[in-house]
């Protein structure tokens, strides 16, 4: 697991190597072990390894024979042995995964990524070709940003905040970028909150060749949607399948664990690592004196079943001050509020271990989203009884409150169909954003898109459809960010087992009888593991880290969402102090809105070039 970055001169100029020691140096939490610059021709090449196979072989960069075609690499390549048993002809360093880079390109060329099975970011620079190749893994569990300079120099890193180290890169908002952040919680997409520097996609390659660059996408899952299986063969295959995606995520020469949440994904993967291994699990969850937050005594569950080492963390953080912490870390604007205590369970857990297993991933792979059997319940709702109940609610409860969550859905229903998934998920409407815009964005942004708009249609009818929408949006823009954020900011490793591609690719052709019973999703994993679940564990719905937001915006976190929206640069200040006016009322929870707007606000002070001041 490593941090990389470089710059490729598109003219045929070496670039600076002293650029690139200082993106590695901005970076270096991401793997403190190693780190080296390396210059080849027109490239330059950077990394910062944390070492968790062959520690002592492990060091990058990588190269093949001749040493014309070189490599850094972000990730793990979980197939690396039967890859290194293909390459059996070739000279290849060490034991581990990363060598095999180098070769398996001589062998197959641009084609190489796809031999790939894991979760991986991959700079690889072919001299003889003067190219320079850059991959992202299927899902986009390891991030990549890119931009180019004014001369036309190509540069990348693992995290925004590493560009920001090389002259010339601008840091301009980019308010179409901010604006769909509003909506969505979350800037979807290649773009990244800044004018100019872009994400490469999941599943894509970026080839430079000169002046030459082009961008290819290489997977998209492959769904079986018609396959005449009994029920209990499919259950089998998902045994066989989800098995074998944990036992090769335990491969590793540190200590490895496997974070807690209480709900049945990692409880899963506890029950399938604890039969694979020889030695107790160590488990780690974290929790909070608010009951409805807390998870302890499921995770607690999960632990005894499996006798695992398992370590408590109970948060009472002191939220004003760790908040600035996580903003540090974020370098792209994201407005989940789990990231707080995934930040800190990932600082505890990292004293004990190097690597962690999680359950991320298997809300999509096997439909555990309480909002698609929402669709499908909005569908029958007469517009009208929606809309009358959606108005008689509205503002009403905190946000876990089942009136709130009525209210919600009744606004979801009484929505055009072509609207509904995006209102479920949006943070801001339109309306509420051009009240939060200054005219002088407004003119630069007019017309505001919606969240459906942002999100795009589901590319088929029904709950696969949503699963794969939500594969392609939430999960590359929220849910895998944070993850690989908050871990790498501590120098852990976190492995996702319900995001090897054969696991989703599996999880989307189950038929539906398999995914939804009534409002109850992820059937398929519910029955295949029913033996391996705690019996308080087995029936529960999707949870995962959150946080007492409502609370915190009338406690603790008062002052400084006072503080920093009221001397905020980007939104107008009437609008902003209605909402926390409201919110401290108690007539409205805006916990998650105000904590969207705060994270944006720390986010633009210590990333982007701060804006004029604006008038209330």
């Amino acid at each position: 697991m490593c941090g990389i970055c470089g710059l490729y001169s598109p003219a045929g100029d070496a670039p600076p190597a002293a650029v690139v020691d200082a993106m590695r140096a901005r970076i270096r939490h991401r793997g403190p072990d190693q780190g080296s610059t390396t210059t080849v021709g027109p490239c330059v090449l950077g990394n910062q390894r944390l070492s968790v196979i062959d520690l002592e072989h492990g060091e990058q960069p990588v190269a093949n024979e001749s040493a014309d075609v070189v490599a850094v690499f972000n990730g793990e390549v979980y197939n690396f042995r039967d890859l290194r048993r293909e390459l059996g002809l070739h000279e290849i360093r060490g034991t581990g995964d990363t060598p095999v880079i180098p070769h398996l390109y001589e062998e197959h060329g641009l084609d190489f990524v796809e031999r790939l099975e894991g979760m991986f970011a991959i700079a690889l620079f072919d001299a003889s070709r003067g190219r320079l190749v850059l991959a992202r893994d299927r899902l986009g569990k390891k991030p990549l940003v890119w931009t180019h300079l004014d001369d036309g120099t190509l540069v990348f890193a693992s995290e925004l905040k590493a560009l920001l180290e090389v002259p010339g890169v601008r840091r301009e908002p980019d308010l179409a970028a901010l604006d769909a952040y509003l909506a969505l919680g979350y800037v979807p997409g290649d773009r990244t909150g800044l004018v100019g520097i872009r994400r490469l996609l999941p599943g894509h390659v970026l080839v430079a060749e000169g002046a030459s660059e082009r961008i290819e996408r290489y997977w998209q899952p492959r769904v079986s949607g018609s396959e005449p299986l009994a029920d209990r063969e499919w259950l089998e295959r998902v045994r066989s399948v989800v098995g074998e995606a944990v036992r090769k995520r335990l491969v590793a020469d540190v200590p490895l664990g496997a974070l807690v949440s209480g709900g049945i994904d990692s409880a899963i993967v506890v029950a399938l690592m604890a039969q694979a291994s020889a030695e107790p699990v160590r488990t780690f969850t974290v929790g909070f004196a608010d009951a409805r937050y807390d998870e302890r005594e499921h995770a607690r569950a999960v632990a005894d079943r499996w006798s695992t080492r398992h370590e408590e963390i109970v948060l009472e953080p002191d939220a004003a001050a760790t908040l600035p912490r996580l903003a540090d870390a974020f370098d792209e604007p994201l407005g989940d509020e789990a990231a707080l205590p995934l930040f800190l369970i990932c600082e505890a857990a990292r004293q004990h271990v190097t690597v962690a297993l999680v359950g991320d991933g298997g809300d999509e792979s096997f439909a555990g989203y309480e909002r698609y059997a929402a669709m499908q319940l909005a569908a029958r709702v007469p517009h009208a009884v929606a809309d009358a109940g959606a108005r008689l609610l509205r503002g009403a409860g905190e946000r876990r409150s089942a009136r709130f969550r009525a209210a919600r859905f009744l606004d979801v229903a009484a929505a055009p169909a072509a609207e509904r998934y995006g209102r479920i998920m949006q943070v801001f409407s339109p309306a509420e954003r051009v009240r939060l815009w200054t005219d002088e964005a407004l003119a630069e942004l007019a017309p505001l898109r919606s969240a459906a708009a942002l999100l795009g249609p589901p590319p088929e009818p029904g709950i696969r459809g949503l699963q794969r929408l939500d594969a392609e949006t939430y999960l590359p823009g929220d849910l895998l960010p944070k993850s690989d954020i908050s871990s790498m900011a501590h120098s852990l490793e976190l492995r996702s087992p319900f995001l090897d591609h054969h696991v989703v690719e599996l999880g989307l052709s189950l038929p539906d009888s398999l995914r939804f019973d009534g409002r109850t999703g992820k059937v398929a994993l519910r029955r295949a593991f029913a033996a391996e679940l705690p019996q308080q564990v087995a029936g529960r719905g999707k949870k995962g880290f959150g946080v007492p937001l409502a609370r915190w915006f009338r406690g603790e976190l008062r002052d400084l969402a006072v503080d920093v929206l009221g001397t905020g640069t980007l939104f107008r200040r009437d609008a902003v102090e209605q909402l926390l006016d409201d919110h401290a009322a108690g007539r409205a929870d805006n916990g998650h809105r105000l904590w969207c707007l705060v994270m944006l606000e720390l986010w633009q002070r210590r990333y982007a070039e701060t804006r004029e001041p604006i008038a209330a």
